[in-house]
């Protein structure tokens, strides 16, 4: 994952942000889970800053979206509890989206500021470009 490849991520992705009229706070990490590049739009929240950062590494920790993790850590389901694992730091709603390269993951995408369905949606356009 190079600062380019990351930025032209955070670039679509904010785009798509811009489309829908919801600032965002966008994150990439690396295959190790390391922060890349992070873009706070202009009058995004504060309080996502964290938690964008945090969605890309869970997704790059567990290689799945975390909104697919979310479903699957439901009462009764399998990884019910995660959430609580890694000191807090597991996101399990949508936005966080491993990026692959050749079918292997090479770092993941986190978004978040709006609703659980715009943080998916602007995460996805990002994917779209890494791609």
């Amino acid at each position: 994952m190079t600062l380019a490849e990351a930025r032209k991520a955070i670039a679509a992705a904010e785009q798509k942000a811009l489309e829908i009229g919801q600032p965002m706070n966008i994150a990439v990490v690396d295959r190790g889970g390391n922060l890349v590049a992070h873009a706070r739009m202009d009058r995004a929240w504060i309080g996502s800053i964290d938690i964008s950062i945090n969605k890309a590494w869970t997704s790059r920790a567990f290689d799945i979206a975390t909104k697919d993790l979310a479903e699957h850590s439901q009462p009764g389901d399998q990884f019910f509890g995660i959430h609580a694992s890694n000191h807090g730091r597991v996101m399990i709603f949508a936005g966080g989206i491993p990026l692959k390269r050749d079918g292997e993951v090479v770092g993941a995408i986190g978004v978040s500021g709006g609703s659980g369905k715009q943080d998916q949606t602007v995460a996805e356009a990002g994917v779209a470009a890494f791609v």
